[in-house]
């Protein structure tokens, strides 16, 4: 078993620096909040004082921050100064590709080895143990890697070179936020035409329309009781996190000259429904914007 330190204990982050101990390794983890501190010590993490300390002595380092300058700053600022030689790094948080291609690049340079591996599969998965990794890298660091994401996923997919998890990841949840609209979209004009919310569902599930975001999420309470609009859209997958990832989709699109029309009407709606306090919301609630029956908050 290995050592590893960990830094960003959030919603994400905490529930997998839980799950490296449940596998037997042993944890150093870092957060600037106290009380993510205090659940991931709980979980049987040992708490360090700081981001160089959860990087030194141990033979890997996860990181799950929130955006690429986050990490390109604690990578450069308190990791690579406190590694050891050959500490292998595992950055899982979601940001840009660019962003993802420097930290490696600047790893590669002082003789590290690292990877990106943003996950899917929200904050159960995370809990669970099943979240998919998609893994920008080398084939040997991808190697090393493996077996640490496999105590916090149930998929660890090689998607190619550095930044190539990214891009996966980010192409993949542009394609969700455009079905979970366009999935809002039909049922409130099935219901508008007469039909009910499950009458739709037993059809279109079993029909061309099935996706992900009907029959696994269904924005519509009802159909799918694990689905976060029997809870009033709390937990799941917050829209502010939707739209961080549609940004992200529109900026590389933009970078490489990609059109994409839906991804962009997608990301318009969810700045949208963002801007009227639907942030904290799952976003599959995009559909009360749809249906106009979403008041802003307060």
């Amino acid at each position: 078993m290995a050592r590893i330190g960990f830094i960003g204990l959030g919603n994400m982050g905490g529930g997998m620096a839980a799950n490296l101990v449940k596998s037997g390794h042993t944890v150093l983890a870092f957060d600037l909040s106290a009380e993510a501190l205090a659940r991931a010590a709980e979980a049987g993490c040992t708490p360090a004082g700081s981001a160089g300390e959860a990087a030194t002595g141990v033979d890997a380092v996860v990181t799950m921050l929130p955006a690429g300058r986050h990490v390109k700053g604690v990578y450069a600022d308190a990791v690579f100064p406190a590694a050891a030689a050959g500490t292998l790094f595992l950055d899982c948080s979601t940001i840009d590709v660019a962003s993802a291609k420097a930290v490696a690049e600047a790893a590669a340079a002082k003789g590290f080895a690292l990877v990106d591996a943003p996950v899917s599969g929200g904050i159960a998965a995370a809990n669970g143990g099943t979240l998919t990794f998609m893994v920008g890298g080398t084939a040997e660091a991808f190697a090393r890697a493996e077996p640490i994401l496999a105590a916090m996923g149930k998929a660890i997919i090689h998607a190619g070179d550095a930044g190539a998890g990214q891009a996966a990841k980010i192409c993949n949840n542009m394609l969700l936020g455009a079905s979970m609209v366009a999935t809002s979209e039909a049922f409130v004009l099935a219901q508008k035409l007469g039909l009910s919310a499950q009458t739709f569902f037993d059809i279109s599930s079993k029909a061309s329309g099935q996706c992900w975001s009907m029959t696994s999420y269904c924005p519509v309470p009802g159909p799918v009781p694990t689905a976060p609009s029997n809870r009033d859209y709390a937990g799941g997958f917050a829209a502010a996190l939707m739209l961080k990832d549609l940004k992200l989709a529109m900026e590389a699109a933009q970078s490489v000259g990609a059109s994409v029309p839906m991804g962009a009407q997608a990301e318009a709606l969810y700045q949208m429904f963002a801007g009227l306090g639907g942030e904290a919301k799952d976003f599959s609630a995009v559909i009360k914007l749809l249906d106009g029956s979403w008041n802003q908050p307060g």
